[in-house]
């Protein structure tokens, strides 16, 4: 009983691990065309060394984002990878810019709607997932 047990166990195990594999967007590749202008890039981020905005923004990301990029932001279909390097380079600044407008020709959705300061305390905890 035991060993089967154990056995179920395993299989559980790598079953979970494949799905979540198979999850990831290993294909994304950026758009070369969604660029942030100038003015995006240098933006400071006013939340920058506020432990309490990285819990928060990844809340929000739960709440907001995890559907298309995955709980643990690596992509869903079409979804960007958020921890891969393309996005972890990107200044806060851009990520912001890139939540602000959205991308709907990649099927990002503007959040413009969200207030100011929790767009901020995403682009804070998406360079936290690597």
């Amino acid at each position: 009983m035991k060993r089967s047990l154990a056995a179920a166990g395993l299989v559980l195990v790598i079953a979970s691990l494949a799905l979540k594999v198979a999850a990831e967007n290993k294909s994304y590749h950026p758009d070369l065309h969604w660029l942030a202008p100038e003015s995006a890039i240098a933006r400071p981020n006013p939340l920058v060394g506020n432990a309490e905005a990285v819990k928060g923004g990844k809340k929000l990301f739960h709440r907001y984002c995890a559907d298309c990029h995955g709980a643990d932001g690596k992509g869903v279909g079409r979804a960007a990878n958020l921890q891969s390097a393309d996005v972890q380079i990107e200044s806060d600044g851009i990520l912001f810019w890139k939540i602000t407008n959205g991308n709907l020709d990649r099927g990002m959705p503007s959040f413009s709607g969200l207030p100011e300061l929790e767009r901020w305390q995403l682009a804070l905890y998406i360079h936290k997932m690597n």
